[in-house]
């Protein structure tokens, strides 16, 4: 009898763990997303139906495949390339408007004010938090919330001010000559030659980085690079698909590879920052790269009896270093001079500027932020290109926002890409490119809205966003004083969203030597 009342009882529990474990799924994959959508359409939003389980994502992956077989004109539109599906429901729906990654609604908000308020609001709107896979790749100071993300960026930020970045010029100015140099080569010849330019783009602003945040050449960090390259593909693709929950412990192949990748990086940045503490130990003086910077910086905390960064937390932003510091630039000069050879009259006007206030002398730090007419057109090139197309925000609780109340589990999404190409925001030619709008700044170019995002904006905007306009200046100046150039009939426009805006076939351009 003991034994069949037994029996009964673990029956009895095994069901309703069963039961329990049905209805999680049940409101997960259905109930919960019916509930939001209800409550998202009550409040004026417009979208798809809920599909079960996926949501918009198949019509999404099929639109951005698609897409990706046909180039477009030079003179059209990025946007339906880049974002087709989001451009798509806009259009159709309207600036308040939703859709879905699997069960979840991405609310898309376009308002200047709305975007405000969402991004200095960072208790309300925190990050999101879904695949834990993209850790491998964006982790540290991007990835933290609270006390930690306070404690990481009061420590960082001794290594981005002005005066620091004064004493990384001579690494911008060496590795920008150093791929200037090569393009005088290849032009040696004949006064002229066809050069893709995108892969030496990167590899100078991936030279850049090593010496500014490492002490080290390109070279020497040529591992690195390739290993954090393969990261943010294998990082797009698994964007790209819905995460279940707990997938991430599945062994597929792309999982294999990407714990793989992050041990070795690991690894490699581990004995990199352990030699720093060996040579300090020694006696020899930090280094005032950026790494050496963060590391003084954090001693010092730890000194006034402040809880400061483990060694994997250094290994993290190390890494955030690494990616937005190398790819972030590439292809914010990318799209430049695809811009400059599309309008010769801008690259003219840039030339002149530079003759006028240094000749073909390499600038100073001062000489370098008197160049108004190159940083009109890098804010241009960073409003039609911005690296990152998108920016989001999650909502763990339901929160007003303007004349709205966004429901819980929810996500915000910012299409920065759209909003930067919004006639009601910019005027009629917004889509157009015209520098001049930036030519008293970007505060009245944006007449003191959130329109303005490449860097994002509030709390969280980018710690590295004068390192890479500073990087970014004097490439563009020692390019200009050696060259002019354009497009080669070989280019193909193929803007497409890997995690960045990149060109999908390349950027080959003639250079002409002066």
């Amino acid at each position: 009898m003991e034994v069949a009342v037994s029996h009964l009882g673990i029956t009895i529990i095994s069901v309703a763990i069963i039961v329990g474990v049905i209805g999680r799924v049940l409101n997960w994959v259905w109930l919960r997303p019916k509930r939001l959508e209800k409550r998202l359409r009550e409040e004026g939003f417009k979208g798809n139906s809920y599909r079960l389980l996926f949501g918009d994502e198949r019509e999404l992956r099929s639109m951005m495949q698609d897409v990706k077989t046909r180039p477009i004109n030079l003179e059209d539109d990025p946007v339906p390339r880049v974002l087709p599906y989001q451009d798509k429901t806009v259009k159709r729906y309207g600036k308040n408007c939703f859709i879905w990654i699997g069960p979840t609604p991405l609310v898309i908000l376009m308002n200047p004010e709305h975007i405000k308020e969402v991004f200095n609001n960072m208790v309300d709107f925190p990050k999101v938090k879904s695949n834990p896979l993209i850790k491998y790749l964006l982790s540290g100071i991007a990835d933290h919330e609270g006390e930690k993300w306070v404690k990481h960026r009061k420590i960082i930020n001794p290594a981005f001010h002005l005066e620091k970045l004064k004493l990384m010029l001579p690494a911008f100015c060496h590795c920008a000559n150093e791929m200037v140099n090569k393009w005088i080569k290849l032009t040696a010849e004949k006064g002229s030659c066809e050069v893709d330019v995108w892969p030496y783009l990167n590899s100078s602003t991936g030279d850049v980085i090593s010496r500014t945040a490492f002490g080290s050449s390109f070279e020497a960090g040529t591992r690195i690079f390739q290993l954090l390259l393969e990261q943010s593909e294998l990082t797009a693709r698994v964007m790209r698909s819905l995460y279940f929950p707990g997938w991430r412990f599945v062994p597929t192949k792309t999982h294999r590879r990407m714990r793989a990748i992050e041990n070795e990086v690991q690894e490699l940045l581990k004995g990199v920052i352990q030699l720093r503490e060996s040579a300090r130990k020694e006696g020899e003086a930090p280094k005032n790269d950026l790494l050496g910077l963060l590391l003084e910086s954090n001693r010092r905390e730890m000194q006034q009896g402040e809880k400061g960064m483990s060694v994997k937390d250094i290994i993290d932003e190390c890494k955030i270093f690494y990616f937005a510091g190398q790819e972030t630039t590439a292809v914010m000069l990318n799209w430049t001079m695809v811009l400059l050879s599309r309008f010769p009259e801008w690259q003219t006007r840039a030339r002149d500027e530079i003759r006028e206030l240094f000749g073909n002398r390499k600038p100073t730090y001062d000489e370098l932020s008197r160049v108004k007419v190159v940083t009109m057109i890098l804010y241009e090139s960073l409003r039609l290109y911005p690296p990152a197309p998108w920016l989001n925000r999650a909502m763990p609780k339901d929160t007003k926002l303007g004349n709205f109340t966004l429901p819980a589990n929810s996500v915000v999404w910012i299409p920065v890409l759209l909003v930067q190409h919004d006639t009601e925001i910019w005027g009629h030619d917004a889509k157009e490119f015209n520098p001049e709008r930036f030519s008293e700044g970007v505060l009245k170019a944006t007449k003191g809205k959130s329109s303005f995002l490449p860097f994002g904006v509030g709390p969280r905007i980018c710690i590295g966003q004068n390192y890479a306009l500073l990087e970014a200046k004097m490439l563009m100046v020692l390019v200009l004083q050696n060259f002019w150039f354009e497009l080669s009939p070989n280019y193909v426009h193929a803007p497409y969203l890997s995690l960045n805006i990149a060109p999908q076939y390349g950027t080959p351009i003639i250079l002409h030597k002066f």
